[in-house]
């Protein structure tokens, strides 16, 4: 019961208490007053009726005496009227004999006791005694003048108590509203949103009330803030070039070996080094600090290219030289796509080295992914062909030409496309276990066969797929299926699907979605993922997505977190169920110190939202404990299987 309705069904039950205790008191008095009444009554009437029939009795004329005392009778004030003569034999009776019940109820009557008072008065005529007269008032009309009283008298109380009810309780409410607001912002504080009461209340207890809550809001937010604000200088310290923002050597390598090696979701790729010729003799001739700023445009626009082109990774391997890995072009679209970059450096320079020397300083070197290369490998190769532009002043030089125009074949698009268009897909698993080794959930991938009737991995079709706008269809055919499985089997196992950026943006998609859920009896049993970078392109999309699947009772989860620049603020809005901390930060847990407190300090603040904390691509038993030391909700990777046909077991 909130305080309000306690506040006023405790002035009510005083009021009533008031009420009945001055009723009491009132009856009480009420009813000493009607037996004096009665008492009176009775009095008068054997005065009178002596007085009058005292000559009648000494004659003993019962005819006369019994019209008096019929006439008094009516009155209703008496019970019985005896008259006797002097000797003391009766000479008329007259008693009240109506069958009409006494209109008061008999619980009344039981409480309230009255007794009706008697009279006798002696008759004489000519100092002769004639005979008595015996009077006893009849408490039937002491009741019913006592209840009728009392009746009013209540009704009166309950519509006023009633009426001061509802005063008190509009009353009560405008008043106590600021304790509402309180409320609301308490639960607000418990999702970690931050609001604040603009209007102070008149009343000194409740305006010293608002005015703490507020002043808590504003330090919890304030901690939360720097909590935020100390994890992303982690972030920039551990993962970010100082000079350029963009990622240090260090996580260049790591983000470049788990997209090339482990998720292999470019597809065949292109790598991109960019090289600033002779940074010493730039440093002499411009000084440092035009030099930097050099170095820093050249981050700049290398990272915009990055985002036209797409899906994208940009760092700083040292130096002068910056890298960017992309999705595989032919040579000639990258000629035509970088040499507008190359000339905007070119003239950066030439502005601030003051000259109109037409001399190039910026050469770039391309490798593209064949046969699934290592990250070294292709870095390697990007290098020598950066070298080889700078040894022949060509500002673009590619390791292997053929390589490098080579796109995809005819004959596998046409593949992918029949294959996808004819949904002849399957459906692969991979587990995620929780702490107790117990499964939380399986996440499917979707697979294809190859020409060669073999299960060809996500890199090999996936980029065809994008390229030919198909992955909105693939996802449609993963949800159907996943949706299918689970209705169909016997097992209480999740499955959770990773929906691609390039399908979120199809409103048409998306509302397929949520009818397709909500006309199935499965969809409580299925996880929606999606990218974080794909939350971040659209939040306010993905937002009112997760709204709608709340509503369905569709788990919400975040896949690749804690890789993006912009942080993850997005969190507190977004509230997912959990979030799966990107694998780069996973894989060297166990030997870096860095990435173990950056990880510790990802499941805090997940945890500090009541959000679930979950590691991708587990691949060591030395990872996953120190990640349980941390307080991680389940892991998922190699080391408990590696993906297999969905409903099978996969091997741990």
């Amino acid at each position: 019961m909130s305080l309000t309705n306690q506040i006023i069904a405790t002035v009510i039950a005083v009021i009533l208490g008031l009420a009945v205790s001055t009723l009491y008191i009132l009856s009480d008095s009420s009813r000493n007053t009607l037996v004096t009444q009665l008492e009176s009554h009775a009095e008068d009437g054997a005065t009178h009726l002596g007085l009058y029939l005292a000559p009648y009795m000494q004659q003993g004329d019962v005819a006369t005496v019994e019209t008096a005392v019929n006439a008094i009778f009516d009155s209703g004030f008496y019970q019985q009227i005896d008259v006797l003569d002097a000797s003391g034999d009766p000479m008329y009776r007259k008693e009240y004999t109506s069958e009409t019940p006494i209109q008061a109820p008999a619980w009344f009557m039981h409480l309230i006791d009255i007794t009706p008072p008697t009279k006798t008065r002696q008759i004489a005529y000519s100092w002769q005694q004639v005979g008595s007269i015996h009077i006893r008032s009849r408490a039937g009309y002491a009741y019913e003048q006592l209840w009728e009283g009392v009746r009013n008298a209540l009704v009166l109380s309950a519509i006023l108590s009633l009426l001061a009810a509802l005063l008190l309780s509009g009353l009560l409410r405008i008043l106590l509203s600021p304790l509402r607001g309180v409320e609301h912002q308490a639960m607000a504080l418990a999702r970690r949103e931050y609001i604040e009461q603009p209007k102070l209340p008149k009343t000194r207890e409740l305006r010293r009330v608002v005015t703490a809550m507020n002043l808590m809001v504003r330090q919890v937010e304030n901690m939360f803030n720097e909590q935020n604000r100390n994890i992303e200088s982690l972030r920039a310290a551990a993962y970010r070039d100082s000079l350029t923002g963009l990622n240090n050597r260090r996580a260049t390598l790591t983000q470049l070996n788990e997209h090339l090696e482990y998720r292999q979701d470019f597809g065949p790729a292109s790598l991109i080094i960019l090289r600033l010729i002779d940074l010493q003799g730039l440093n002499k001739s411009l000084g440092e600090d035009a030099t930097n700023h050099l170095i820093q445009t050249s981050a700049k626009l290398l990272d915009e290219l990055g985002k036209q082109l797409g899906f994208h990774v940009t760092g700083r391997l040292g130096g002068a030289e910056l890298v960017l890995l992309a999705r595989r072009r032919t040579r000639d679209q990258w000629q035509q796509t970088l040499e507008p970059l190359i000339e905007q450096i070119d003239a950066l320079f030439h502005q601030l080295e003051h000259t109109p020397s037409e001399t190039r300083i910026v050469c770039l070197g391309i490798s593209s992914q064949d046969n699934h290369d290592s990250t070294e490998t292709l870095v390697s190769q990007a290098r020598m062909a950066a070298d080889d532009a700078e040894q022949e002043k060509r500002p673009i030089a590619f390791f292997s030409q053929h390589k490098a125009q080579r796109g995809w074949s005819e004959q596998w698009q046409e593949h992918v496309a029949n294959a996808i268009s004819n949904g002849q897909i399957f459906l692969q698993q991979q587990t995620l276990v929780g702490q107790d080794n117990v499964p939380v959930h399986a996440e499917v991938f979707a697979r294809i066969l190859n020409q060669e009737n073999e299960p060809c991995n996500a890199g090999e079709f996936l980029g065809v797929a994008r390229d030919l706008d198909l992955l909105p269809l693939i996802d449609r055919l993963v949800i159907e299926r996943a949706l299918t499985y689970l209705r169909q089997s016997d097992t209480n196992l999740s499955l959770s699907v990773n929906l691609a950026n390039q399908t979120l943006s199809q409103k048409e998609f998306v509302d397929w979605l949520l009818r397709v859920l909500e006309q199935s009896p499965a969809r409580s049993r299925l996880s929606i993922e999606v990218n974080e970078t794909a939350i971040l392109t659209r939040l306010d999309a993905i937002q009112s997505l997760r709204n709608s699947l709340k509503a369905l009772d569709v788990t919400f989860g975040v896949d690749n977190f804690g890789t993006h620049p912009n942080g993850f603020s997005y969190l507190y809005a977004l509230k997912p169920d959990y979030l799966k901390i990107d694998g780069s930060l996973v894989r060297q847990l166990d030997s870096s110190d860095e990435d173990s407190f950056f990880v510790s300090s990802l499941i805090s603040v997940a945890h500090s939202l009541e959000i679930r904390a979950y590691a991708e691509h587990v691949e060591r038993e030395a990872q996953r404990g120190k990640l349980i030391e941390m307080k991680i909700d389940g892991t998922q990777g190699y080391l408990h299987g590696q993906p297999c046909a969905l409903g099978s077991d996969s091997d741990h």
